[in-house]
């Protein structure tokens, strides 16, 4: 549709007319030299609650100190008062230092269950604090 809107000779009038659409979308997509959508928002994304100060600090706190977005938040709110994690959060995407490296052995290596003949099963018990108190959980693989 934006194609023949863009081809037509026909005038904004008549071709909205046509269309059932108002002449001002029409005459938009005449002055469009493409017909894909054009990027929406601000062309330079900025925080509207942090100073350019503030999101210096955190970009400059968090590849240093590698804390993961809570540890991040409570450190700086010291100094930021007004942070909140949403904010820190859309700032570090900003600067696309939102994701942690991985670092080698941070994470035990994965390991399959034993193999055990059919009428086995395995079972792990985890204990899980919750506001009425301790409570267990059982799973049981069979």
């Amino acid at each position: 549709m934006r194609a023949a809107i863009q081809r037509s000779k026909t005038s904004l009038t008549v071709l909205s007319a046509e269309l059932g659409i108002n002449p001002k979308t029409v005459a938009k997509w005449r002055k469009r030299p493409a017909v894909e959508d054009q990027k929406a928002g601000p062309r330079e994304p900025r925080s509207t609650v942090l100073s350019e100060t503030d999101a210096a600090m955190v970009v400059a706190f968090r590849p240093h100190t590698l804390l993961p977005l809570g540890g991040s938040l409570y450190a700086l709110q010291a100094t930021i008062p007004y942070l909140t994690r949403s904010a820190l959060h859309r700032c570090l995407q900003r600067h696309g230092i939102s994701c942690l490296p991985d670092i080698e052995g941070d994470k035990p290596k994965r390991q399959r269950f034993r193999r055990y003949p059919i009428g086995f099963f395995h079972l792990d018990i985890a204990e899980v604090q919750t506001a009425e108190g301790k409570q267990h959980l059982f799973i049981a693989i069979d």
